[in-house]
């Protein structure tokens, strides 16, 4: 007898309708599970084996063929032990009916005391079913919310095998899940950084109200303890609220990662990812066999902070290079090829040396200059070149503490103009893929950058005087138009431009 069942294949971003087929036919006792199973499949047979026992039922003793078709797809992870299940279950004439069946997917791990586990990669495969016309999901309870964010597709939750074995047998009535509204779910707020506890350092602020409101790359130059990584850790308050589809987006991400939990079960903020020096270039890209997605990937949308940048081997920074361009990063394995987005903010901290003190007005550097020359070396020109804003962060003249912190602009008030930057962007952007003026690609930049014949002319000057490549000019443009948004100016004027040019790199 030969059976078919509905499940999903989630290989990492991309998604795959899954055909279980089941045969049981007379012969020696065996099970069998084909097609490009994975270890993690294979095992499926114990885990069914035990949990049916456990539930009152038993494993047929005669030969069982499992097929997981197409034969094409890699199949990973223990999701396929709920489908696989069922259908032994309806060979068996334990489940009866089958008019569930069809217009269902099922997604779970079962435990050995047939009781469903939580598994990963829920989010994109509940946004598979719903795009490709399934009806109704079935999942476990600890995924409950995060698949509840999907519209127009039953979710329905059930703790163990028993239940579902009544639901579809149509002796229990199966409870579909109440939809979340992501507006509903609560976002963190942060009272350790505010830009009011932030002491003076009124130019590497509005550099990084410039960087938030358009999605800039920056770098922080000083010495040790002017505050360069409280500045970064601060960025985050400033940021613009995530919309649904930017939610989602990241969220996919981190559930094919594992990293939602039952009580964050959707990205609703915009927090940075700080990367420590020792990180390797596969970590940062995508790591592993199967490739999972690196740091890149997970600060989609959001801040990757690198501190200490000239601390990290130039190898791992060199591989920033083509997703700082192409936004997104394409991983090669034996076995296959994983693309990931990697939208990404990036935000340097840096010191000029490697003592840290060579621009320090009152202490004294202690490095060679051959140290300095190989410790700056390991920023490339290329590298560098992607980068929009570059500024100094000095140290804070002690005669301004103490001073009264209400007299510096809070987070919520440099949000507020960054949110109507960026209100701007996303109506001038309306029928494009771009949400930030970052994004934008030359072609378009002539289109929304337009520049007056006296303006154009100083920005002439000033590549021909700074030796500015064509990718840099592009950057100055890009960054011209965030700063005319934040003044709510519809065209980019003189000041703005002149701006823009005072956060290149000077040498």
């Amino acid at each position: 007898m030969i059976s078919l069942i509905h499940s999903i294949a989630v290989n990492w971003l991309s998604s795959n309708i899954i055909e279980v087929e089941v045969d049981i036919n007379s012969g020696l006792s065996s099970f069998t599970i084909v097609w490009l199973a994975d270890q993690a499949v294979q095992e499926s047979k114990e885990r069914i084996r035990s949990a049916l026992k456990s539930s009152f039922a038993k494993l047929p003793t005669t030969r069982i063929t499992v097929n997981l078709a197409p034969a094409d797809i890699r199949k990973a992870g223990p999701s396929f032990d709920l489908p696989i299940a069922i259908w032994i279950l309806v060979s068996d004439e334990v489940i009866q009916e089958k008019k569930l069946l069809d217009s269902s997917i099922f997604i779970w791990e079962l435990a050995l005391d047939w009781k469903l586990r939580k598994v990963s990669g829920v989010l994109p495969a509940t946004i598979w079913a719903k795009e490709n016309g399934f009806k109704r999901i079935f999942i476990p309870k600890e995924n409950i919310k995060e698949a509840s964010i999907v519209d127009w597709i039953e979710v329905i939750w059930v703790e163990n095998l028993l239940e579902l074995i009544d639901i579809l047998n149509f002796k229990k009535e199966y409870e579909i899940a109440e939809k979340i509204d992501i507006k509903t779910l609560k976002k963190s707020i942060s009272e350790k950084y505010d830009f009011s506890y932030v002491i003076g350092q009124e130019y590497a602020k509005r550099a990084l109200t410039v960087a938030a409101a358009g999605w800039h790359n920056i770098i922080m130059n000083w010495p040790p303890w002017s505050g360069k990584t409280m500045l970064a850790k601060t960025l985050k308050t400033i940021l613009p609220d995530l919309n649904l589809e930017e939610s989602i987006e990241i969220s996919k991400i981190y559930s094919i990662s594992g990293l939602l939990t039952t009580e964050n079960p959707i990205i609703v903020d915009r927090p940075f990812r700080t990367v420590h020096h020792t990180a390797s270039s596969i970590s940062i890209i995508g790591w592993g066999r199967n490739a999972k997605p690196g740091e890149i990937s997970l600060a989609h949308k959001w801040v990757l902070f690198f501190d200490e940048v000239l601390e990290f081997q130039k190898t791992v920074l060199e591989v920033l290079r083509q997703p700082l361009e192409d936004w997104s990063i394409t991983v090669n394995r034996v076995n296959s090829t994983y693309t990931y987005p990697a939208k990404f903010m990036f935000v340097w901290a840096m010191n000029p040396c490697p003592c840290g003190f060579l621009t320090d007005p009152k202490k004294e550097c202690i490095c060679s200059q051959n140290d300095i020359l190989k410790y700056r070396a390991r920023l490339s020109g290329p590298l560098i070149d992607r980068i929009d804003i570059f500024i100094e962060v000095p140290k804070v003249e002690t005669e301004k503490f103490g001073n009264d912190a209400k007299k510096w602009e809070t987070s919520l008030e440099i949000k507020s103009k960054v949110e109507k930057a960026r209100d701007m962007q996303l109506k001038r952007f309306v029928g494009t893929n771009y949400t930030f003026n970052s994004e934008m690609w030359s072609k378009d930049i002539e289109k929304y950058c337009i520049l007056d014949s006296e303006t154009e002319k100083v920005l002439k000057q000033a590549v021909n005087s700074l030796d500015l490549s064509a990718r840099s000019y592009y950057r100055v443009l890009k960054l011209a138009r965030t700063i005319a948004d934040l003044e709510w100016s519809e065209n980019i004027k003189m000041n703005h431009l002149l701006e823009a040019l005072g956060f290149r790199k000077k040498d």
